[in-house]
């Protein structure tokens, strides 16, 4: 049986999964306002937005 674990523990988790999410939206938003010429530039296509914020966001 899994130990339980302490309500304070608990809240910290939540509140960083929260914040994660939050920045993940924001960098997620950010890169799809890129034009597409920065975005070529910057040699990223508009379309992997999502796995480029979540890399930078969740690290992986």
């Amino acid at each position: 049986m899994p130990k339980a674990e302490p309500m304070s523990a608990l809240f910290s988790r939540m509140l960083s999964a929260v914040e994660k999410r939050a920045r993940y939206a924001h960098t997620l938003n950010e890169i799809a306002r890129l034009s597409p010429r920065l975005c070529c530039d910057l040699g990223i296509c508009p379309e992997e937005a999502p796995q480029l914020a979540h890399r930078a966001v969740y690290g992986h």
